[in-house]
């Protein structure tokens, strides 16, 4: 076999080093490219309220008028780490849920943090009741839309109590945050009806209910929800 010279196994190792560099800095490369691929996503809940903070967001007790007091036991938030959201929606909404203080559950949302507390009239048994729910990205929107579609299925439900139909109207309302629905229960069996109002701020749904004065609670349901969008903003700007 004809053996090449050593010049010309000099330019054969020349010409192949070229291509060891080429080589080389093309694992590096891929490497490199491999790794911004690995990098970890950004947290979904960065931003975020907790419901420690939501908790500060919520009227104080010096917002209620005297002879109201807190119920301990409504009283509760999901303290300063966040949960996992998830999303449930019936096919046919549960209407009696509107009769409750966390009535948001009808559109089967759940969201990272909450924050709630519930204030009685001893004297009156009238009701006032607040909560913030934090959601990710742009579910707090489609909650507000869920809960349209829940209230237009449930034009009539019956009271637990009194075994009597209770009678449904939404309706947006404007001036309370990004966007706003109020619900009017009222019954012909009740003193008063109650008024729930969902208001959206940003990433936050806030949802209060009021049987408080001789309005089915409307004008105390609205004091309170622009109370707390407006301390709701406070809190993002100081997070």
């Amino acid at each position: 076999m004809r053996h090449p010279s050593r010049a010309a196994k000099a330019l054969i190792a020349a010409a192949v080093l070229p291509l060891a560099l080429t080589a080389c800095s093309s694992a590096t490369g891929t490497s490199a490219s491999s790794a911004t691929a690995k990098k970890p996503s950004k947290d979904p809940d960065a931003g975020l309220l907790t419901g420690a903070q939501l908790k500060k967001a919520l009227a104080p007790a010096s917002f209620f008028a005297s002879g109201f007091a807190v119920d301990p036991s409504a009283a509760r938030d999901s303290g300063t780490t966040y949960t996992a959201p998830s999303s449930s929606p019936a096919a046919k909404p549960d209407c009696t849920l509107l009769g409750g203080t966390s009535w948001i559950a009808i559109t089967g949302e759940s969201g990272v943090s909450f924050a709630q507390n519930d204030y009685v009239s001893k004297a009156t048994s009238e009701d006032i009741a607040q909560e913030i729910d934090t959601f990710r990205g742009t579910t707090a929107a489609k909650v507000m839309a869920d809960l349209k579609k829940a209230v237009a299925a449930c034009a009539t439900y019956t009271d637990a109590d009194t075994h009597t139909k209770v009678k449904v109207v939404g309706a947006d309302t404007t001036g309370l945050g990004d966007a706003a629905y109020t619900i009017t229960l009222t019954n012909s069996a009740w003193q008063n009806g109650s008024t729930l109002i969902a208001a959206q701020s940003g990433t936050d749904v806030v949802t209060v209910l009021s049987t408080d004065g001789h309005d089915n609670g409307a004008a105390t349901a609205k004091k309170l929800t622009a109370r707390i969008v407006t301390s709701l903003k406070g809190e993002h700007e100081h997070a």
